[in-house]
């Protein structure tokens, strides 16, 4: 009997581990990046790269020397106390082989003031700036209110009053305060700011994601007169804008909650899974006025050597809530890559045991980047829970229409260190 007791005691601690280690994980950082102080790993040539087939291991550390790319082993955690440097290691590499340099900005380079609605942020940089305005739409009351910064539009193309209706604020990032979109130059203010960056070493999503970090920085220069919760923000945007958002939450710690909706290849879609598709968005097919120039080193065959890919740069966003929304309609979107590579990304979350921080809905039947009613309730408890801060909303979500797509295969080979694809059936 007392043996017993003692097994029925030791198995339910066991079921309240993965809640009780989820409490201690935090929902959001106070600063832009947790692992800044980590060192950059190294970053070998495409000659240098093995090829691995299979999705990159998110938990694997990168090479501290070129050589070591090419060894059969290398060390991994799992453990959640190592992610802010195995997270930075990526970052990294997404900037270096992907989309160019985020320059980093020193809090006393950035001043901000918010009158009659609208927040004026500055960035000065070695005697030039670049100005940023941005429209603020604050519910009735004094806050400080939840706010979500959407990707040109105050709510992206998500429905205003699913938010508006909960005291949410609304936040316009204006993308071509910083490059202008499809017709970017090395005249753009971005360009201007860091004349060492330029349309050929550096892509759009590099600047674009800076720039709704410099907007956040911007609110906490303005917590006395703009009544933000700094803690409780959101970035969405749809289609291209959805890889903005992907890229902003990805990079900034500071966001709490990230929707990419209907991003397609260079959003949640993995350039590897992309690369088995039809007619889809690959990393040879993609706009490179969004990527950096040397990402076309890997297109086509030398996609397998790329040292990353998107359900890395998804799983960036981790400890922190995601939320991806599809629709297959569109070939281009290339949504069976993105559903293998958001199960891929939630992997990492379920390993920490917070796997409900992280969900995707595809369906169909709808148009592009309108979102229909039938994905409203995804939206809504993502919104409730990682917004409104509340506890009792199931965001267990993993919603999808995509079939025969077998995620396995892509990341079984995790922790072997033998990067094998299987056959498909």
């Amino acid at each position: 009997m007392k043996k017993t007791s003692l097994l029925f005691v030791g198995l339910l601690a066991l079921s309240f581990m993965p809640a009780m280690a989820a409490k201690t994980i935090p929902l959001v950082y106070p600063v832009e990046n947790t692992g800044v102080s980590f060192p950059k790993p190294a970053l070998p040539t495409l000659e240098e790269l093995p090829v691995v087939e299979p999705l990159t291991d998110p938990f694997m550390w990168s090479a501290t020397n070129p050589y070591q790319w090419k060894q059969a082993s290398k060390a991994r955690s799992t453990k959640f106390k190592d992610w802010s440097r195995r997270r930075a290691e990526i970052a990294w590499e997404i900037q270096h082989y992907e989309i160019g340099e985020r320059p980093v900005v020193h809090p006393d380079s950035v001043t901000a003031q918010f009158v009659e609605g609208q927040l004026t942020v500055v960035v000065r940089h070695e005697g030039r700036s670049l100005t940023l305005t941005a429209n603020v739409q604050l519910p009735e009351g004094e806050g400080p209110f939840p706010a979500v910064i959407g990707m040109n539009m105050p709510s992206g193309s998500l429905p205003a009053n699913l938010f508006t209706s909960r005291n949410i604020a609304l936040i316009t990032f204006s993308h071509n305060q910083v490059t202008t979109y499809y017709r970017h130059s090395n005249n753009d203010p971005f360009y201007q700011l860091y004349p060492y960056l330029n349309v050929d070493n550096s892509g759009q999503y590099a600047a674009w994601s800076w720039g709704v970090s410099r907007l956040i920085d911007g609110l906490e220069r303005c917590r006395e007169t703009l009544p933000i919760n700094l803690s409780r923000l959101a970035v969405t945007g749809c289609s291209y804008a959805g890889k903005m958002a992907l890229f902003a939450g990805a990079f900034d710690e500071r966001i709490a909650l990230t929707i990419s909706q209907e991003p397609g290849g260079g959003g949640a879609a993995a350039w590897r899974v992309s690369e088995t598709l039809g007619k889809v968005e690959t990393l040879g097919a993609t706009d490179y006025n969004w990527f950096a120039n040397p990402m076309r080193a890997f297109s086509g065959a030398n996609t397998a050597q790329l040292p990353f890919d998107h359900h890395e740069l998804c799983a960036m966003v981790a400890p922190r809530a995601l939320l991806m929304f599809g629709n297959p309609d569109y070939e281009w979107l290339a949504d069976p890559s993105g559903f293998v590579s958001m199960a891929a990304a939630r992997e990492v979350y379920k390993t920490f045991g917070i796997e409900d921080r992280c969900g995707y809905s595809i369906e169909g039947k709808h148009g592009h980047c309108q979102l229909p009613k039938s994905q409203y309730p995804e939206l809504e408890a993502f919104i409730d829970r990682f917004l409104l801060g509340r506890q009792d909303v199931d965001t267990h979500c993993t919603k999808s229409t995509i079939e025969n797509q077998d995620v396995s295969r892509w990341i079984k080979w995790w922790g072997s260190n033998k990067p094998v694809l299987t056959p498909k059936p």
